[in-house]
């Protein structure tokens, strides 16, 4: 939605969204000796669960972050993500090795997001099946995963998570679907971005990086 000459590059609010990922993190463990599990999709969003895994490590959570796409094959904001996590104690596993998802203590949902373009399918339905199955709870980035962003229509498997961190302004699609506690986080976008795409959005975080929402009942019909 930015460009490097007017506004964020696509870099910065994708640290800045990790960022905001690893505090509401830490808000639902309550504790550094967590285990938190984040499951990264092959896009922007698997790039955000992946930066905020490296937050999460600098605090000495314990993270182990599976990829839908191998690390030796990521490129773009999920690759330089991947590399800066590479620096820390954080464990990467690829979708195909073994894992327990019930042993951690949560859960980190970065599959889709806003990107799903029908349902999930190969090693991303893998990612959103390990989700379904945690025993703890399941913070999405964004969107659950499965839940199509502009329609919360769930054409296949989808995540319902205990709390939902939605980026910069909640997508439509939110309004109906299984969210759990939903919370948006700003991700420093300026006037000028929402503005580029036909929006004037007061400020509504004040001092605050994170609001809880709530629905308006009159909307669900």
């Amino acid at each position: 939605m930015a460009d490097a000459d007017t506004g964020p590059s696509t870099r910065l609010p994708v640290e800045v969204a990790g960022f905001q990922v690893a505090l509401r993190t830490l808000e639902l463990v309550e504790s550094t000796d967590a285990s938190v599990l984040v499951l990264a999709g092959p896009g922007g969003t698997g790039a955000v669960g992946v930066a905020a895994a490296r937050h999460l490590a600098n605090r000495g959570v314990p993270a182990v972050v599976v990829t839908a796409r191998r690390p030796a094959e990521a490129s773009g904001p999920l690759g330089h993500q991947l590399l800066a996590l590479a620096e820390t104690r954080a464990r990467v596993l690829p979708f195909s090795a073994a894992f327990d998802v019930a042993a951690f203590d949560l859960v980190v949902d970065a599959v889709l997001g806003r990107g799903m373009e029908g349902a999930p399918r190969m090693a991303v339905m893998g990612l959103v099946r390990a989700a379904e199955a945690a025993r703890g709870p399941v913070l999405s980035v964004d969107v659950p995963s499965g839940v199509e962003a502009d329609s919360g229509e769930t054409p296949g498997a989808h995540v319902r998570p205990s709390s939902t961190l939605a980026l910069g302004l909640p997508a439509r699609g939110l309004l109906g679907a299984t969210t759990g506690d939903l919370v948006l986080a700003d991700i420093g976008w300026t006037a000028g971005v929402y503005a580029r795409a036909g929006l004037v959005v007061p400020t509504v975080f004040g001092r605050d990086a994170r609001v809880p929402l709530r629905r308006d009942p009159g909307r669900l019909d």
